[in-house]
């Protein structure tokens, strides 16, 4: 190996590359026993309680509006004067 590199770095690096593997071929089979579920087992998933302590979701998200006052609305103008002016 090299010979610049000691005997701990050079383990640390095999300890690294052996786990990367692994952690790659578990994936791999992970991946490919989750494709090939049969459709009684797909089925089991769609039947399967919710969350209940979630909200359901029926759309997308209401939008929330607040009336500002006068003096409210020239503060707001007047930040986004001041802010503009430094891009042209």
């Amino acid at each position: 190996m090299l010979q610049d590199v000691s005997i701990v770095q050079q383990i640390g690096v095999a300890v690294l590359a052996v786990a990367t593997v692994a952690w790659a071929v578990g994936l791999v089979r992970m991946m490919r026993k989750d494709r090939f579920k049969g459709p009684f087992e797909a089925e089991a998933w769609r039947q399967a309680p919710s969350l209940r302590a979630l909200p359901a979701q029926q759309g997308p998200p209401r939008t929330e509006t607040v009336e500002l006052t006068a003096d409210e609305r020239a503060a707001f103008a007047g930040l986004v004067r001041q802010f503009g002016d430094g891009r042209s």
